[in-house]
C-alpha cells in the first residue's frame, strides 16, 4: 500500500465509529445515514428536449452528444431526470462490480441524465463536494455486503438510505475539500504529464520502426524515388515488389461454434488474440478441435491481421511463431524465401492497414488490396539487420513506456489513499492552508 499519511498528523482523540468497514473516526466527527443528509427526489424532465444530456461515465458527469444519442427522439427525453451542480450521481447496481470503488459522480451543471442513475441532492448539512469524495471512497465490496448484500445482484435505495455517512463538522467538510481538490490536482496533471511522455515515447517508437524499414540502418547509402508515395525515397539497391510477389496470402475457411473449444492439438488465433503494441500475441486461450485442425492449418511463421471490420483500424499486426487456426475475420500472409517474416510485419504496420483496406462500406482487406500493393525489398541481411536493431530499440522503449505507466499507478495509488485518508479522518488537514497563486503556479511546473 502507498504511504500517504507519514506527511500530515493525525487527530489528537478518536473512536470507534460503529461501522465495521470505516474502524476508528475522530470524536468529534459524527455518523449519520444517507436519508439525513441528502434526498434522492426525482425532477422529471417534463419540458421534453434537453440539450444538456449528462452521462456518467468512470467517475466523471460527462456531457453526451445530443447527435449521437442513442437514437432516440427528443420527446424520449421526457423519461430524464433534471440534475443541478452539486448533485451526485450514482447507480445502485455498481455496488456489485468488479472495480472497488462507486462509480459516482459530481455534477457541476444543470442537465439531464437516464432515470437509470440514482441522484442524491445533498441538505445544509453536508457539502457535496465533500459527499462526493467519502462515497468515491468507500470500498464497494465492504459496502455492499456489510449492507445484507449477497445473494441479490443490485441494492435498492431502501436499503442504501441506510448507508452511514462520515460527517465532520461543515467547516471541516469543507477544508477536507478544498485540501482534496488540490492535491488531487497536482497529481492528475502529474499522471497527465506521464500520459504525455507515453504518447511521445510510442510515437517515436513508430517513427523509428518507419525510418528503419524503409530508409534502412546506413545513412550515407545512395537513395532513389521508390516511385511510391507512402514510401519516398528508399536505398538505391532495393527493389520495390508487389505484395502478391513476396508471400501467399490466406484466410480460414469457417470454423463452427463446437469446434472451437479452450483445450486442443491446435491454437485458434482471433482478432482478440492479437496486440497492436507488440509483434506477438497478448494472449492464446481457444484451440480448435483435432477433427477440425486437420483441415484449416497454418503453418507456423506468418503474419495475421484484421481483414474486416472496426478492428482494421486497430492496425493489429502481429507473427505467429506456431502452427495454429485463424479466425475468418483474420487474413495470414506467408512470407516467401526471399523475405523475412518479421520484417513485413514492421512494413504492413508502418503501412497501415487503415490505408490499404477498402473502407467505402464496411472497412475490409483481401487479396486484392494486398497483392498489389507495392512493398520495398531490402537483401536477406539487411532485413535481419533491420529486424535486430527494431527489436533492440523496441526493448528500449517499451522499458521506458513501462516505468511510465508503473509511475502512472503508483500516483493513482497515492491518490486514491490519500482521498480515504482525508475523508475518514486518519490524517488531519483542518490547518492545511491553499497555497498562493505563485506557491501553486511553483508546484504545477516543477
Amino acid at each position: 500500500m502507498v504511504k500517504t499519511a507519514a506527511k500530515y498528523q493525525a487527530y489528537a482523540e478518536y473512536k470507534d465509529s460503529g461501522v465495521e468497514w470505516v474502524g476508528d473516526i475522530p470524536s468529534t466527527w459524527d455518523v449519520k445515514p444517507v436519508l439525513a443528509l441528502f434526498s434522492s427526489l426525482v425532477e422529471k424532465n417534463t419540458d421534453g428536449y434537453e440539450s444538456n444530456v449528462l452521462s456518467l461515465s468512470y467517475g466523471r458527469i460527462v456531457r453526451r452528444d445530443i447527435e449521437d444519442n442513442f437514437g432516440l427522439l427528443p420527446e424520449s427525453f421526457n423519461t430524464y431526470q433534471i440534475v443541478k451542480n452539486g448533485d451526485i450521481i450514482l447507480r445502485l447496481t455498481d455496488l456489485q462490480n468488479d472495480k472497488r470503488s462507486l462509480r459516482v459522480g459530481l455534477v457541476k451543471e444543470k442537465g439531464i441524465i437516464t432515470s437509470a442513475y440514482l441522484k442524491l441532492s445533498v441538505n445544509q448539512h453536508i457539502d457535496p463536494r465533500f459527499a462526493y469524495r467519502l462515497l468515491h471512497s468507500y470500498d464497494t465490496t465492504k459496502v455492499f455486503y456489510g449492507m445484507g448484500g449477497g445473494l441479490r445482484q443490485s441494492m435498492k435505495f431502501e436499503d442504501f438510505k441506510r448507508l452511514p455517512i462520515l460527517l465532520p463538522s461543515k467547516d471541516e467538510q469543507i477544508k477536507i475539500a478544498n485540501f482534496l481538490d488540490h492535491e488531487t490536482a497536482k497529481i492528475d496533471h502529474l499522471i497527465e504529464k506521464q500520459q504525455q511522455l507515453i504518447e511521445l515515447l510510442k510515437e517515436k517508437r513508430q517513427a523509428v520502426i518507419s525510418h528503419a524499414v524503409t530508409k534502412g540502418l546506413n545513412p550515407n547509402v545512395p537513395m532513389k524515388d521508390s516511385g511510391v508515395e507512402w514510401l519516398g525515397e528508399v536505398p538505391e539497391h532495393w527493389k520495390i515488389i508487389k505484395g502478391g510477389y513476396i508471400g501467399t496470402l490466406f484466410g480460414s475457411e469457417s470454423i463452427q461454434e463446437d469446434d472451437v473449444t479452450d483445450q486442443g492439438s491446435l491454437p485458434f488465433i482471433k482478432v482478440s488474440s492479437l496486440s497492436a503494441e507488440t509483434f506477438k500475441l497478448s494472449n492464446i486461450d481457444w484451440f480448435v478441435s483435432e477433427r477440425r485442425a486437420k483441415f484449416c492449418k497454418a503453418e507456423k511463421n506468418y503474419i495475421v491481421f484484421p481483414k474486416r471490420g472496426a478492428a482494421i483500424f486497430t492496425n493489429k499486426v502481429n507473427v505467429i511463431e506456431v502452427d495454429s487456426v485463424i479466425d475468418p475475420n483474420l487474413m495470414g500472409w506467408k512470407i516467401g524465401k526471399q523475405g523475412i517474416t518479421e520484417y513485413f510485419a514492421l512494413l504492413l504496420k508502418t503501412r497501415g492497414l487503415d490505408d490499404i483496406a477498402d473502407v467505402s462500406t464496411v472497412p475490409q482487406i483481401n487479396n486484392k488490396h494486398i497483392a498489389p500493393e507495392k512493398f520495398p525489398l531490402p537483401t536477406l541481411s539487411e532485413q535481419c539487420e533491420i529486424v535486430k536493431f527494431v527489436g533492440m530499440e523496441l526493448t528500449k522503449f517499451d522499458e521506458m513506456i513501462l516505468k511510465a505507466e508503473s509511475a502512472i499507478q503508483l500516483m493513482q495509488e497515492r491518490r486514491t489513499a490519500l482521498i480515504s485518508a482525508a475523508v475518514t479522518g486518519k490524517i488531519d488537514v483542518r490547518h492545511w492552508q491553499a497555497p498562493t497563486v505563485a506557491e501553486a503556479d511553483t508546484e504545477f511546473n516543477a
